[in-house]
């Protein structure tokens, strides 16, 4: 699948920067909640209504819901969501495909003129947005993904990637078909290892200028909120939304099935480990991947971090409003930007 961007469009050259605001913050230290809280106290501040744009690397799939605590219907409806439910499990879907939509869609947030809100705990995706970290032209070829993606010996697979690209390699799970099929297409292509051509490569800038607001929490208080979700997760179906995706083919083979709770719960499926195990696994992979959100997230600048155990939620979400607003206004230009030629 190639590129979508207009690459002439990205001469950043006399033109303005697109100015946007992100909620950031590991997991479960309430960034949706803030959103919504948020988006509503900017529109009362300064009569611009506010959409959100999801940057959650698993709420982009449907029928993953209760794993991933996507927003009601309800709310979606009372303010815009982009980016939720737009591919299904078994799906390729690279940084670039959220990248393409992302860009796509705070174009349109500006042109209906509305304010963008990005918000999630993906880092790899903001990076990529608003750090230039895509590659502009590594190659693809469908014919040749599909070639290794239709494996059967995911091990073999894995094995013939070891061999051409350890680099690449040690940061896939053996059963990411997907990436390990593409790391194995770009080899291909090029006669050479994906991870050396990933640091030679030209990046994209794609013209924003953000400015993050930041939740944090103190940790053993983070760690409690954890395990507390994500018990009200297992009790509130997510044992049935698993064992659902696997018995309509959605299983381990894809990504998405490997996120936190789905990999665990899909073993639990298949009388591999208990419930309890499966919770224990869960939770312990949960708060080892909020420890790397922490020290991922601690680099992002502009942000303003608040701590959530030093605010009621009313006035946490007209602090960020406000903060978010002197971004907004920091051009005496109408917040709608200037995008075109």
């Amino acid at each position: 699948m190639e590129l979508k961007f207009d690459l002439k469009a990205l001469n950043l050259k006399n033109k303005k920067r697109k100015l946007a605001a992100a909620i950031i913050g590991s997991t479960a230290t309430g960034k949706t909640a803030l959103s919504i809280n948020a988006a509503k106290k900017l529109f009362a501040l300064n009569n611009k209504r506010v959409e959100i744009i999801s940057v959650d690397s698993r709420q982009i799939y449907r029928y993953m819901d209760i794993g991933t605590e996507k927003v009601s219907a309800e709310i979606r409806r009372e303010i815009p969501h982009h980016l939720i439910d737009i591919a299904d499990p078994d799906e390729y879907f690279s940084v670039s495909d959220f990248v393409d939509r992302a860009v796509n869609a705070a174009e349109r947030i500006y042109k209906r003129g509305a304010l963008p809100l990005f918000v999630g705990g993906t880092p790899y995706y903001y990076n990529a947005l608003f750090n230039a970290a895509i590659n502009k032209s590594l190659p693809h070829d469908p014919e040749v993904r599909k070639k290794y993606e239709s494996y059967e010996n995911l091990n073999e697979l894995y094995d013939k990637l070891s061999e051409v690209d350890p680099v690449t390699a040690k940061r896939l799970h053996p059963n990411d078909v997907r990436r390990v099929s593409r790391a194995l297409e770009i080899y291909e292509l090029t006669g050479k290892a994906p991870s050396e051509l990933y640091k030679q490569d030209d990046k994209l800038d794609f013209g924003f200028d953000v400015f993050y607001i930041g939740l944090r929490c103190e940790r053993a208080e983070l760690f409690s909120r954890i395990e507390k979700r994500l018990r009200l997760e297992f009790e509130s179906g997510f044992i049935e939304e698993v064992a659902w995706l696997i018995e309509h083919g959605f299983d381990e083979r894809f990504t998405p099935m490997q996120g936190l709770g789905y990999k665990e719960l899909a073993r639990y499926y298949r009388g591999e480990i208990s419930l309890d195990e499966a919770f224990n696994e869960a939770l312990k992979r949960t708060k080892a991947f909020c420890r790397r959100q922490e020290t991922w997230f601690k680099n992002f600048t502009p942000a303003i971090w608040f701590d959530v155990d030093a605010y009621e939620p009313e006035v946490l979400a007209e602090n960020a409003a406000k903060s978010a607003l002197i971004h907004f206004e920091k051009s005496p230009e109408e917040l709608m930007i200037n995008v075109q030629g």
